[in-house]
């Protein structure tokens, strides 16, 4: 098993930050909650952290949609929080599409149920179409 993966010592620092939120506040807040305390305890380790980031979808050269990250991190990393029961394949998706539509090849499936979970994906850029990523 390869344990040295892009973006590893990164992914650890926000995984050890999920578990600092998950443990001080339990479940059963809504995913804002959590975003907000995520975030505090990201820019406290000192990492760049931006809320609800705004990211294009282009489809043919042309823009077709607009979501929101949750939190992107260093510029480097997506990372989609969730506060439901169990996580779900569409919510892998929903971030696996999101890696697919950017330039960011690594994401974090947070969540903060009724147990804590956590999902790393990848989609490397050189799996990507050939057209303009933000």
């Amino acid at each position: 098993m390869n344990t040295d993966y892009i973006h590893k010592e990164l992914t650890e620092k926000i995984i050890k930050g999920f578990y600092e939120v998950y443990n001080d506040l339990g479940f059963g807040f809504l995913e804002s909650v959590y975003e907000k305390s995520l975030s505090l305890v990201l820019n406290e380790y000192g990492l760049d952290v931006k809320s609800q980031y705004p990211i294009i979808v282009n489809f043919r050269t042309k823009i077709v949609g607009e979501f929101r990250a949750d939190l992107v991190v260093e510029d480097k990393i997506i990372v989609e929080l969730k506060a439901v029961k169990t996580l779900l394949p569409e919510h892998e998706a929903q971030l696996l599409n999101y890696l697919k539509a950017t330039r960011y090849e690594v994401g974090l499936l947070l969540n903060f149920g009724n147990r804590p979970q956590i999902k790393r994906l990848i989609f490397d850029n050189k799996r990507k179409i050939s057209h303009k990523i933000t």
